[in-house]
Order: C-alpha cells, then sequence, then structure tokens
C-alpha cells in the first residue's frame, strides 16, 4: 500500500472540499489540539457567555480573565468561544439578508 504523508493528505482534502470528521461522530477525526477533547459548555456557562456577547462581541482581557475565573473555564477557552460566536453572528447576519 502506498503511504501517503498527513500533510499531503490534508491538502487533498481542502482541495476537494471534504475534511476529516464530517463523516461520522464516531469517525477518525481527532480533536483540533492534542489532548484536550471538545468543551462541552453547561447551560448556565452558555447563558453567561451569551449574556456578555450581547453586551459587547469583543471581549478584554479583564473580563475574560473574570469569565474564565467565574465559569470555570480557561481564557483561551472563552477568547475561542468568542471567536466562534462572532463567526455565527456573522453568518445568522449574511443569511438574514
Amino acid at each position: 500500500p502506498h503511504l501517503v504523508p498527513a500533510a499531503a493528505l490534508r491538502h487533498r482534502e481542502a482541495a476537494d472540499g471534504s475534511s476529516p470528521g464530517h463523516e461520522a461522530e464516531a469517525g477518525g477525526g481527532g480533536p483540533a489540539v492534542p489532548g484536550r477533547p471538545r468543551t462541552k459548555f453547561s447551560a448556565a456557562q452558555l447563558q453567561e457567555l451569551e449574556r456578555s456577547f450581547r453586551e459587547q462581541r469583543y471581549i478584554g482581557a479583564s473580563e475574560k480573565r473574570r469569565l474564565a475565573a467565574a465559569l470555570n473555564l480557561s481564557q483561551s477557552q472563552i477568547k475561542t468561544w468568542f471567536q466562534n460566536r462572532r463567526m455565527k453572528f456573522k453568518r445568522q447576519t449574511q443569511d438574514a439578508r
């Protein structure tokens, strides 16, 4: 069997529009960051994150620290959630047009 380097495989998938992990949830596509499983936010965490997002779409360092401590999450999880939420907001507002 011919072995293809992972980087070449990723490049090929990007070119043809397919990507690993979209076929089946139990499939082989591992976490984006090795060793860190996908975070499942609780309803209370999401409620507070959404409330903060409604007040301000871009989070400052002090608010990021406050939320991380209050919600028992890392600052990088807060930062990533805000980035993803802004993209979701952008998609929703574009779809509405």
